[in-house]
């Protein structure tokens, strides 16, 4: 575990769109003085119609990628930061950092470069306001020639850097590249920063600020008023992730997690709320049977027929094969005696299926070959299952009340998570029957 004394905090685009939820993080910060390091991203939407920073940025880069005029475009984003840093009666030249970017846009600045300025700025803001040191990330986050983050570098220098600062405001998303260019993580990758500093300054807990109260067991869009996820472990959030639970950017568990700093998912709007708890491991005995559900429509199988295909010496070594060649990648293969299907995401396999039957046909030799479109998968995660009889049971009884047919089951050696493919139409209706089935 981390240092007692130190939280770090990082804030996402709805926590700090304006002044008034600045306001609100200044509060916050401000209720803890541990909380010593913040890291925030650029200011989101205000309201439904209104537009992030971040894209507001893409879209004047392609401007004048294109030969347009910047300057309508450029003028909402200068407004907006003015707006913000007036309305908090900051003695801030935000106009001098606002025409350097203008006139680097303009001077042909890279794409990473015109994208990471929303943090820039924001951090700017955010630093005057708290009374805090300004950092900017390209002197302590580090790419290699590859593009990879440099973790080694990036933990020595930043590490170096603010061990002798008492409060820092370090911007999200952006580091330096190996040839000196900023370069940024991918989108969302504020969340990324957030986990290398308090990975750097071996913090007790590092604090995930957004607009909802941590992790839901299930997408508050399908389940209404679906419970919130207390704790959970990495691996389960890792699984839930990757399924479409997206309240963090899934590589932002990594610098963390090795080194046992749980996050704490928060809500700016609720701060009194506990949030989700993300953790290396929880004791099980407490634990419910499921921790929570998610999933993704538009999946493809394709299932592969042999007689004596078990005998058959590096028949999956060929069927993969067939898929690389045509850079194909695929999501699930579950396997009988004699049966092999493939699980493909619909966008991996656009316009290639054909081709990759036809490769399979002819490397394999199979008997029979058959595809099955319009499938969705749903993935219960939960480290209570290996424990609990009968959870499987559970599950597919609920799914048979509600009349819903499973094309697909797959569980997991780990045993953490249990995935069953089911037609498109029917992937709400599943996972409200699991829901209300485990509640």
């Amino acid at each position: 575990m981390g240092n007692n004394d130190i939280l770090v905090a990082k804030f996402g685009g709805s926590s700090l769109a304006n002044a008034e939820q600045m306001r609100k993080v200044k509060a916050i910060i401000e209720m803890d003085d541990r909380r010593k390091f913040v890291v925030p991203s650029a200011p989101g939407k205000r309201f439904g119609k209104d537009h992030k920073i971040t894209d507001l940025l893409y879209a004047v880069k392609k401007q004048a990628l294109d030969g347009e005029k910047i300057d309508d475009t450029f003028t909402e984003i200068r407004s907006r930061f003015v707006e913000m840093r007036d309305a908090l009666k900051l003695d801030l030249n935000i106009e001098k950092h606002l025409d350097i970017v203008e006139h680097d846009i303009l001077n042909g600045a890279s794409l990473d470069y015109t994208a990471s300025r929303g943090e820039y700025l924001n951090g700017l803001i955010l630093a005057a306001f708290l009374g805090y040191e300004f950092v900017d990330a390209a002197d302590v986050i580090f790419f290699d020639g590859k593009g990879r983050l440099d973790l080694s570098k990036t933990e020595s220098m930043m590490s170096g850097r603010l061990k002798h600062t008492e409060h820092a405001v370090i911007p999200g998303f952006y580091g330096l590249a190996a040839d000196g260019e900023v370069k940024t993580f991918s989108r969302g990758g504020s969340d990324i920063t957030g986990a290398i500093v308090a990975r750097a300054v071996s913090a007790l807990v590092y604090e995930n600020w957004t607009d909802v109260s941590g992790f839901m067991m299930a997408d508050p869009r399908i389940v209404k008023n679906p419970k919130t996820i207390e704790r959970v472990t990495y691996r389960e959030l890792r699984e839930l992730s990757y399924m479409g639970a997206s309240v963090l950017h899934e590589d932002a568990v990594f610098p963390v997690a090795e080194v046992h700093i749980p996050i704490n998912i928060k809500n700016t709007n609720d701060p009194s709320h506990p949030g989700t708890m993300i953790v290396s491991k929880v004791g099980d005995e407490n634990a419910g049977v499921i921790t929570g559900i998610a999933g993704k429509r538009n999946f493809t199988v394709i299932a592969i027929e042999k007689n004596k295909m078990n005998a058959e010496i590096g028949f999956g070594r060929k069927v993969l094969e067939a898929l690389e060649q045509n850079d194909v990648s695929f999501e699930h293969m579950p396997s009988g005696i004699d049966t092999l299907s493939l699980v493909i995401a619909d966008e991996c396999i656009d316009g290639k299926l054909k081709k990759v039957k036809d490769d399979i046909y002819r490397v394999c030799k199979p008997d029979v070959i058959e595809e099955f479109s319009n499938m969705a998968l749903v993935a219960v995660v939960g480290r209570g299952m290996r424990h609990q009889v009968g959870t499987a049971a559970r599950l597919f009884h609920a799914l048979s009340e509600a009349k819903i047919n499973v094309r697909m089951i797959d569980q997991g050696s780990s045993e953490i998570n249990i995935i069953v493919g089911v037609e498109n139409d029917d992937f709400d209706s599943a996972v409200i029957a699991i829901y209300n089935e485990f509640n």
